[in-house]
């Protein structure tokens, strides 16, 4: 067994955070344990550094994000009109389409080696997408996956009724990751109208407070979520 395996992270709710700061943030976070694995591979096995994990949770204040496999003409508003409904726009280096971030959303970015883990992108994706099916079976909403497609959705099994209540999309690189997953809570829905969701214009969006007619406790969610990821990873939070 690698002794030089850390589960320890370090858990950091930053609130509401503008996109380009919160970006930057886990950005910094990223190439530092990069860093370290690239300084690993000049020292002798008994003397290997461990890598550091973080988990983020924060809001954004309205925005769209472009992932790199993306096309900008998901976005059916024009850019320059945005500042007009108080959202901004940023092509970014994650996998996946276009999607939405705002107040009421929890958006997730676990910045961790996931050599400390498993070394299994897929594995890593479904693990975090129950996460938040376990989360939200908590509050008696069933959710599941669609085969060939990333996220969480409601009445997966039907193609008529699918809706959307989390979205993922990640970066990795020698096995470090970046970006997340995005869950609805008491979003304002009406944001999601101004794009084709992820890029899939038959299926549409949803979250826990329309599902469920009432706002949610967001801390309570936030809380529940922390404890499924914690657990699904064996996570020693600090």
């Amino acid at each position: 067994m690698n002794s030089n395996l850390n589960k320890h992270t370090q858990f950091i709710d930053l609130g509401l955070m503008d996109y380009q700061k919160a970006w930057d943030y886990q950005t910094d976070l990223f190439n530092k344990i990069l860093a370290v694995k690239s300084e690993n591979r000049n020292r002798v096995a008994n003397d290997q550094h461990t890598t550091n994990n973080y988990l983020l949770f924060c809001e954004h204040p309205h925005v769209y994000t472009l992932g790199k496999s993306g096309d900008e003409k998901n976005l059916v508003m024009p850019v320059e009109n945005l500042s007009s409904i108080g959202a901004s726009f940023y092509p970014i280096n994650r996998g996946g389409d276009i999607t939405y971030h705002g107040p009421g959303q929890i958006v997730v970015y676990p910045v961790i080696d996931l050599e400390n883990f498993f070394t299994d992108i897929h594995q890593y994706m479904r693990m975090l997408e129950e996460s938040v099916i376990l989360t939200l079976k908590a509050f008696g909403i069933e959710s599941g996956r669609i085969k060939g497609l990333t996220g969480v959705w409601l009445d997966w099994e039907d193609p008529l009724k699918a809706r959307k209540i989390c979205a993922l999309g990640v970066k990795t690189s020698r096995w470090v990751t970046m970006h997340g997953l995005a869950l609805n809570v008491n979003t304002a829905l009406d944001y999601f109208n101004h794009i084709v969701p992820c890029g899939i214009p038959d299926k549409a969006v949803t979250s826990m407070e329309k599902e469920l007619k009432a706002t949610q406790p967001l801390d309570r969610v936030k809380e529940l979520l922390k404890q499924q990821i914690v657990s699904l990873f064996e996570m020693q939070l600090s």
